[in-house]
């Protein structure tokens, strides 16, 4: 027997689904004569009648009702086949895509991915720059393999674990009014122009997310998602900003800035890693997510 033509197969499985071969052809982007010699090529290859032709459309035989369950199966695999294969660079290293917030970029993986890369020559990492609300969502498609996002809870379509933590404050320049206190709750500020909005990026959304903590909405002049750049245009006085205490750090001295303690219950903000199932991660994928997941472990246990 010959071998069976996988575009045959695929044409067969739309003809038996939309019960059209016109409608099966145009599934496939072919046009409807060539979806039928498909299928009669089939047949002939097959020597039995897998399509009962009439007036309203096409029915499998029960020859093609088995026919059509097992090239189900076999177009399957091959799908997962191309998958995992997918999953290496073009040289045939294993590639691992990883999507993560800014915030956990620049604070947390390049110690971790450093560690975990040392040595590693047989492994390339995609490092995706996402938002958080998107992550989940490309974790969940199988878009990439692994995301870290920000949120008050695990959210829903992937298993999500505890990473690590961080908090924001409030970012203003040497001498300005707010500059001698220590520490303050948003309200105290919602005078000053505020540059950006976190965590969220819309001002309904940030005031969902704040919820009752504030009176009123910030007076937003300019959104300014960079956090060097947002350091920038404080210290030119364009406004005041909240940032991850961390990262504001880095640019405290050398530009001039004060950075404050905000005492919103938001502002301390808990970071997931999370997958679709460890169970569907290749053998360097998983031991990125272990490795992961183990800081987070780590972390949590420091606290």
């Amino acid at each position: 027997m010959k071998k069976i033509d996988i575009p045959a197969l695929e044409i067969f499985v739309a003809a038996v689904e939309e019960k059209s071969l016109s409608r099966a052809a145009e599934r496939e982007n072919l046009v409807t004569s060539a979806a039928s010699k498909r299928v009669a090529e089939l047949e002939r290859q097959l020597d039995r009648i897998l399509l009962l032709r009439h007036g309203r459309g096409v029915e499998p035989t029960p020859a093609g009702v088995l026919l059509y369950h097992r090239a189900k199966a076999i177009l399957r695999s091959l799908h997962l086949t191309e998958q995992a294969v997918q999953g290496f660079s073009v040289n045939g290293q294993a590639k691992i895509k990883l999507a993560a917030n800014p915030s956990s970029i620049l604070q947390f993986l390049p110690t971790v991915m450093g560690r975990f890369l040392a040595g590693r020559s047989d492994v390339s990492v995609d490092l995706l720059d996402q938002h958080s609300y998107d992550i989940p969502r490309l974790v969940a498609e199988g878009t990439v393999d692994i995301g870290i996002y920000h949120a008050d809870y695990p959210m829903p379509g992937v298993e999500s674990f505890p990473f690590r933590r961080d908090r924001v404050g409030l970012v203003v320049p040497i001498g300005h009014p707010l500059a001698e206190r220590k520490a303050l709750y948003l309200e105290d500020a919602l005078d000053y122009d505020l540059l950006g909005f976190f965590p969220r990026h819309s001002l309904d959304q940030f005031l969902a997310y704040v919820g009752q903590t504030v009176s009123r909405p910030p007076n937003v002049k300019l959104q300014v998602s960079n956090f060097e750049t947002r350091c920038r245009m404080i210290r030119e006085g364009l406004g005041i900003g909240v940032v991850p205490e961390d990262i504001a750090r880095n640019y405290l001295q050398s530009m001039g800035l004060v950075l404050l303690r905000l005492l919103d219950v938001w502002a301390e903000r808990q970071f997931f890693v999370c997958v679709r199932s460890p169970r569907e991660l290749g053998s360097a994928a998983r031991d990125l997510f272990d490795v992961l997941r183990g800081e987070g472990a780590t972390s949590n246990q420091e606290r």
